[in-house]
């Protein structure tokens, strides 16, 4: 029993809808979410690492901006002419107060120029020096501080040495150690290589804190800038300046996490190859956790509300889908029963609608049919009866004139022995010991009695010929007198009307699948609108009224219009017997002739016959 419940041709309809709209609406809201769930979980990491590296990135761009700035400064001063007497000759070079004027308002203008600048100071290899607002706190010698002998070292290339401290120089602001960051490059004497002197410019470390208090990460991220050195430049407070182990950074980009002071925290760098600073981008591991846990919180919620959606979608549409079919499947069963008068009630216009629309017309079709089947019985009797008195009659007459015959070639009326012979073969072959098929040597055989007969009666007016090989195929079987009807027209409504002699021709021959028979005569032929009038007739082959309309007459009946309806008879019993695809076709011109053209199957045997229900 259970593996019958699980075949799935046994389920209902109703339960088969149900389960389709449970895969096709929760399965994929479940797959998705799990997806998405799985791939935000790192999806939101890289996010949150390439925004924080485009952050980073975008500071040591600022950062460089500003070192690119002292840098050019340092550049401006050496080339100075007052300043390269001062690096040659010494304070005696500047003689007069207007040199030493026009020297100190020209590293004034560079601090006022730029805001972030907050001293400048050019010493000499004496040790001799020149400022705007920085000068040396003793007597000792300059050329003695380290930041000179680094300058110095670097041979000509600029340098930040972080924040100044112990330093024999201070500032007419007195700024802090912490509160400032150096910047040294010797100038050398081109031509020796000799150095002349070291500027010294300070930079304001609120530029540098300006440009990264601005940025955060996350809920609780910071920036924070450290030299080659893994000295701090700059950290906010509550920062783990100092705490960092500065040997991790030992590549010019990267990402580590580490847990500091207890907290899981990531850490993401990049280092400045102009400065040789690292800003380091700083952030708790658990913003993130948190974030995917939001996001997942929200994919879970999505979800569940889908799912209960689409569970109650399922249920009603496969209500709504099935309830009509099983109420379908209940007036089927009562008709099973023999209630052939039940109507399906509605008036829906979906699929199920419409099969119970065609259900109803298939019950009257059937209670039609059924009428229509005993009316045909009916009738069948009824022509069974005519037939058996139809053929009474011809057999007796037959019968006689096979007696006037014999009596005629007693007499030696020759002439009327034959038109007697020939009238008697006709009666016999349409006989055929009532079989609807016959040989086509029967059937020309037939046709040959009949224009005998008509020979007799039109002399010279009637002429005739046959073509065909009935060697080849005079044993292929036909519809018994179906050309004589077409004969008959031919010379009632073709030669009759002609003046003088006519000639009828007959011809067949194997086309493809057909035996073609054309009847050809040259008599009085038709109109093109006779003719267009008797090819409609033959193509409504009784599906249609038979009475038309032409344009500016009266209505009048097909048949007794073009007298043809043998034609029409010749048309209904092929197509009845072999289908449309068979039949007549004429062609006629006026004063011409016209040509009858009869397609009929190739038979060989009567079970061939039989089959196409001959």
């Amino acid at each position: 029993m259970p593996l019958k419940w699980l075949q799935l041709n046994n389920w209902s309809i109703r339960n088969k809808l149900i389960v389709h709209f449970l895969l096709i609406s929760t399965l994929p809201a479940l797959c998705i979410g799990i997806l998405i769930a799985w791939a935000t979980n790192g999806t939101i990491e890289k996010q949150v690492n390439n925004q924080t590296e485009q952050l980073i990135g975008n500071v040591n761009k600022s950062l460089d901006h500003y070192a690119a700035n002292l840098q050019s400064i340092t550049y401006f001063i050496a080339m100075n002419p007052e300043i390269q007497s001062f690096l040659t000759g010494g304070t005696a070079a500047l003689a007069g107060d207007e040199t030493q004027y026009r020297t100190s308002k020209f590293l004034e203008g560079f601090t006022t120029l730029y805001s972030e600048v907050a001293g400048i100071m050019v010493v000499n290899s004496d040790g001799e020096y020149l400022s705007n607002d920085m000068y040396a706190r003793n007597d000792r010698n300059l050329t003695e501080e380290s930041w000179y002998k680094e300058a110095v070292a670097a041979q000509g290339i600029f340098q930040l040495i972080g924040h100044p401290s112990g330093r024999n120089v201070i500032t007419h602001a007195n700024y802090k150690d912490s509160e400032i960051v150096s910047g040294v490059r010797a100038i050398l004497e081109p031509e020796s290589q000799k150095t002349e002197g070291v500027v010294l410019i300070d930079l304001k470390l609120r530029v540098i804190a300006e440009t990264l208090r601005d940025v955060t990460l996350g809920k609780s991220g910071y920036l924070m800038v450290v030299d080659d050195k893994g000295e701090s430049i700059y950290a906010p407070r509550n920062s783990v300046a100092g705490l960092l182990d500065v040997g991790k950074l030992n590549m010019t980009s990267g990402t580590f996490a580490e847990e500091v002071n207890g907290a899981d925290l990531q850490f993401i760098y990049q280092q400045s190859s102009f400065t040789n600073w690292t800003t380091l981008g700083v952030f708790s591991v658990a913003d993130t956790v948190q974030e995917i846990k939001d996001l997942n919180l929200y994919l879970v919620s999505f979800v569940f509300v889908v799912c209960m959606l689409g569970i109650a979608a399922s249920y009603y549409l496969s209500h709504s889908i099935s309830r009509p079919i099983t109420q379908l499947a209940s007036f089927m069963r009562k008709v099973e029963e023999g209630n052939m008068h039940i109507r399906i009630p509605g008036s829906r216009t979906d699929e199920v609608g419409l099969l119970g629309q065609s259900f109803n017309k298939m019950l009257a079709q059937i209670n039609r049919l059924i009428g229509q089947v005993g009316l045909e019985q009916r009738q069948k009797r009824e022509a069974e009866l005519r037939s058996l008195q139809a053929h009474i009659q011809p057999h007796f007459l037959y019968n006689t004139l096979d007696t006037i015959q014999w009596l005629a070639r007693k007499d030696g009326a020759q002439e009327a022995t034959e038109m007697v012979q020939s009238l008697s073969k006709l009666f016999r072959i349409g006989l055929s010991k009532g079989q609807e098929m016959i040989a086509l040597a029967e059937e020309l055989e037939h046709i040959r009695s009949y224009l005998n007969i008509q020979q007799t009666r039109y002399k010279e007016k009637l002429h005739y010929r046959i073509e065909v090989d009935e060697e080849a195929i005079g044993r292929l079987l036909v519809l018994k007198v179906f050309l004589q009807p077409i004969v008959e027209n031919a010379i009632y409504h073709g030669i009759k009307e002609r003046r003088g002699p006519g000639m009828i021709t007959i011809r067949a021959s194997v086309t493809g699948s057909s035996i073609r028979f054309t009847v050809e005569d040259n008599g009085a032929g038709m109109s093109e609108s006779r003719c267009a009038e008797l090819q409609q007739m033959l193509a409504w082959n009784g599906k249609q009224p038979a009475e038309t309309k032409p344009e500016g007459g009266e209505a009048r009946s097909v048949e007794s219009a073009v007298g043809s309806y043998g034609l029409r008879n010749v048309q209904e019993r092929i197509q009845l017997s072999f289908g449309d695809g068979y039949g007549l076709t004429i062609s006629s011109q006026l004063k011409v002739g016209t040509t009858v053209t009869i397609d009929h199957p190739i038979i060989r045997s009567k079970e061939e016959g039989q089959r196409y229900g001959a």
